[in-house]
C-alpha cells in the first residue's frame, strides 16, 4: 500500500469502493476485481478495494465489527494487538492511574484504539509514513480522533515530556518482512527500548512470546499471554506497573485467568497419577508450571517435562486436563495392536519431550477404526513413554485454579 492508496480509499470514492468490494463474494479474485472495472472504478482503485475487502474479512478474528471500518495493512494486520488483549492493557494502564500515553510504533492502531476508548488521550506514532496514516484513518473511521494525535514520527525522536505513560511495541520484521529474532535488530533499538523505563516509569513493552527472561528490564513483571489456546505475546509492565515477577494471561472467548509467581520455581517430579494436565503456553512461556502443580496438589512426570500429573480432581482454567486411562507399549507394532484392540481410527497425539513425529507416527499407525482416543508421548522419570489419555471437563469460566 502507498500514501496515495490510503488517501483514495478514505475519499467519497473509496468509501463507495470498498462497500462495492465487500458486497462482492469472496472467492474468484478476477471476478471479483472485474466487477468493480464494470462499475466504471479505475484499476487502481478497484485493486486497492479488494485487497481491504480480503484483509478486512481476516481481521474480524481480532477487531470484531470494528474491523468492517478500517483499514489495513498485510504486515500490520498480522502484528496488530487482538482487541481483547488491548482492551485489557488499555484498562490495566486506566486503573494505574495513567491519563496521557504515547504509542510508540502504533502499526494500524489497535492498541491507540483501544487506550482511546479507556478514555486516555493518546499521542500515536510510527516511522512509516504509510502504516501512520492507516493509522491515522482507523482513528478518525472510530470518531476518535478527539483523544488521539497520530504523526510519522520515529519513537526515537518523540517527545516524552507530556504523557505519563508509554506503550512501545518495536517493529519485529524486517522491511522484507522477515521475522527477527534478536531483540537487538529490534525497531526502535533495543537500548532505546529498554531505557524508556528510565524516562517515563509507567512503561509497557509488547515483546515476542519467546523473549528470553533475562532480558526483561530490572525489576519489570514479564507476561505471557495467550488468546484460545494460541500465545500472542509477551509484554513488561514496568516501574510502578509491575505487580507481580511473572504473570500468564490465558483467555478463552470472554473470559480471562491469570496465574501469577516468581517464574524460579522449579516444580518436583513424581509418581504418575490419575490425571495429566498439559499447561497452557502462556504459562510455560511465563516459567509458571511449579506454581501450576502447586495449586493442582500435582508434580511433574519428569524434572524436565511441562506435563503435570496428579490425583486430585481439581478443573483449571490454565491446561487441558486429561484422565490417564493407562501406560501404552512404546514398541510401534505393540502401540498399534492396542489402539487396534480399542477400536480406533481418529487419534489425537500430544507430546512434550518426544523426539517422534506426529504425522509421521500416525501414518506408521495405519489406524482405521470407528473410535477416537488421545494419546501422549512423553518422558516419565527419564524413559520414554506413551499415555492413552481421556478429556476430562473443564469448561472456560468454570472456578478452576
Amino acid at each position: 500500500m502507498q500514501l496515495e492508496d490510503v488517501q483514495a480509499l478514505t475519499s467519497v470514492a473509496g468509501r463507495d469502493a470498498l462497500a462495492a468490494a465487500a458486497a462482492l463474494p469472496g472467492g474468484d479474485p478476477l471476478a471479483a476485481a472485474s466487477a468493480l472495472r464494470a462499475r466504471g472504478l479505475p484499476p487502481a482503485l478497484a485493486a486497492a478495494a479488494l485487497t481491504q475487502a480480503e484483509l478486512r474479512r481476516k481481521a474480524a478474528a481480532k477487531f470484531g465489527t470494528d474491523a468492517g471500518e478500517m483499514l489495513f495493512t498485510r504486515a500490520g494486520l498480522e502484528q496488530a494487538t487482538r482487541a481483547t488483549v488491548a482492551r485489557r492493557r488499555a484498562a490495566r494502564l486506566t486503573a494505574a492511574g495513567v491519563r496521557r500515553v504515547a504509542d510508540l510504533g502504533c502499526g494500524v492502531g489497535a492498541d491507540t484504539i483501544a487506550f482511546a476508548r479507556a478514555g486516555l488521550s493518546v499521542l500515536a506514532v510510527d516511522a512509516d509514513p504509510v502504516t501512520a496514516a492507516v493509522a491515522e484513518a482507523n482513528v478518525r473511521a472510530l470518531d476518535l480522533s478527539e483523544v488521539v494525535l497520530v504523526e510519522p514520527r520515529d519513537a526515537t525522536e518523540t517527545p516524552l515530556d507530556a504523557v505519563d505513560a508509554v506503550f512501545c511495541d518495536p517493529a519485529r520484521r524486517t522491511s522484507g518482512g522477515r521475522r527477527v529474532f534478536d531483540p537487538r535488530a529490534y525497531s526502535p533499538p533495543w537500548d532505546f527500548v529498554t531505557a524508556l523505563p528510565a524516562r517515563v516509569p509507567h512503561t509497557v513493552l509488547k515483546l515476542a512470546p519467546g523473549i528470553d527472561h533475562d532480558l526483561l528490564p530490572e525489576g519489570a513483571e514479564g507476561e505471557w499471554v495467550s488468546v484460545d489456546g494460541d500465545v500472542v505475546e509477551a509484554a513488561a509492565w514496568c516501574g510502578p506497573l509491575a505487580r507481580a515477577p511473572r504473570r500468564a494471561t490465558v483467555i478463552r472467548g470472554e473470559h480471562a485467568f491469570e496465574l501469577t509467581g516468581s517464574g524460579s520455581l522449579r516444580a518436583p517430579a513424581g509418581p504418575l497419577g490419575r490425571f495429566l494436565v498439559d499447561p497452557d503456553g502462556a504459562v510455560v512461556r511465563a516459567h509458571l508450571v511449579a506454581e501450576l502443580a502447586e495449586s493442582l496438589d500435582g508434580t511433574l512426570l519428569d524434572e524436565t517435562i511441562a506435563y503435570v500429573t496428579t490425583n486430585a480432581d481439581i478443573p483449571t482454567n490454565f491446561g487441558r486436563r486429561y484422565v490417564i486411562t493407562e501406560r501404552l507399549p512404546l514398541a510401534l507394532k505393540k502401540l498399534r495392536a492396542a489402539l487396534r484392540e480399542r477400536d480406533v481410527g481418529a487419534l489425537q497425539i500430544i507430546k512434550r519431550g518426544s523426539a517422534h513425529d506426529v504425522e509421521d507416527l500416525r501414518r506408521q499407525l495405519r489406524l482405521e477404526g470407528s473410535g477416537s482416543a488421545v494419546i501422549a508421548l512423553t518422558r516419565i522419570a527419564g524413559e520414554p513413554a506413551v499415555l492413552l489419555l481421556t478429556p476430562a471437563d473443564a469448561p472456560a469460566g468454570a472456578a478452576g485454579r
